[in-house]
């Protein structure tokens, strides 16, 4: 019913630059709470990002707050997130959500995910 592409990562060099992109199908993705989640070798999956289905609402996690913006394009099916100012421990997975709500819990039959795409920041 939803499917989630990501997009946009590789590496880069710490103190640089990147922005991924999540496409979405379906007409539920301008409904849809979307965000972004990362994980990195060995650790669990974590927070990075979300917004809610008008983009009206963002929520960061604090290890990411000032450096990282996400935004959608409701028009394109498409939500990014521009990645400034990125550290080594930035490095990881980073996997497209969505939802139907802000409320709703990831791990829930109705919150889907895409394939992730790679981040690596080095030193």
């Amino acid at each position: 019913q939803v499917q989630l592409v990501e997009s946009g990562g590789g590496l880069v060099q710490a103190g640089g630059s990147l922005r991924l992109s999540c496409a979405a199908s379906g007409r539920t993705f301008r409904s849809y709470a979307m965000g972004w989640f990362r994980q990195a070798p060995g650790k669990e999956r974590e927070f990075v990002a979300v917004i809610s289905g008008s983009g009206g609402s963002t929520y960061y996690a604090d290890s990411v707050k000032g450096r990282f913006t996400i935004s959608r394009d409701n028009a394109k099916n498409t939500m990014d997130l521009q990645m400034n100012s990125l550290k080594p421990e930035d490095t990881a997975v980073y996997y497209c959500n969505c939802r139907p709500s802000l409320t709703t819990v990831t791990t829930g039959p109705y919150s889907y995910w895409g394939q992730g795409t790679q981040v690596t920041v080095s030193s």
